[in-house]
């Protein structure tokens, strides 16, 4: 391996941890656990975790918790890119460590496991509610967002963008649920 390339790595690790360490400081000087913002981001880890606990179909517990971390998975992982490349970032984290980690964690995937299960039990086209889905997630719930500062967009990204996001991540998950199940019957 070429020296240069292991040192400008060796610069980026070292960045990104200063990076880290200043969203810390940064959480801890200004008291962000004493915010309004603060306790919405934990409601809205909580809260949709209670009404999964409600709602869920024992029966289908596990098919639908496999959707759910299949959408957990694919919106982390596309959450991580977008900050590392500075497209977006969440001014209010619940975990500094972990940006995203209420919507990634319990807000999207509890939303789009309920719509999974609606239209499994009621025999519904899956597409297009998830479709309907990312529209009231990108035009409503990020402009909502947006306008109480616990999301900002930077860059070039707009609402089609985000929309284009939710939308693959909502038949991703299908897919790779109805690979499993598919390789389950096997």
């Amino acid at each position: 391996m070429n020296k240069s390339h292991m040192d400008l790595i060796d610069k980026a690790v070292k960045m990104r941890k200063e990076a880290t360490e200043t969203l810390i400081q940064t959480w801890i000087e200004n008291k962000i656990y004493y915010s309004f913002e603060f306790w919405m981001m934990a409601a809205l880890l909580v809260v949709p975790l209670i009404i999964l606990l409600i709602k869920i179909d024992k029966s289908k517990i596990f098919h639908i918790c496999f959707f759910g971390y299949s959408v957990n998975l694919l919106s982390f992982y596309i959450s991580l890119v977008g900050l590392n490349l500075g497209l977006w970032g969440y001014p209010f984290q619940l975990i500094p460590a972990f940006p995203s980690f209420s919507l990634d964690s319990s807000l999207v995937p509890v939303s789009f496991m309920l719509v999974y299960q609606w239209t499994i039990n009621k025999k519904k086209n899956y597409y297009l509610y998830a479709i309907i889905t990312s529209v009231i997630f990108t035009f409503l719930v990020e402009t909502l967002f947006l306008k109480m500062d616990l999301f900002k967009i930077y860059a070039d990204i707009n609402y089609f963008h985000r929309l284009a996001i939710y939308i693959i991540i909502s038949v991703c998950a299908k897919g790779m649920t109805t690979i499993f199940l598919k390789l389950q019957k096997n």
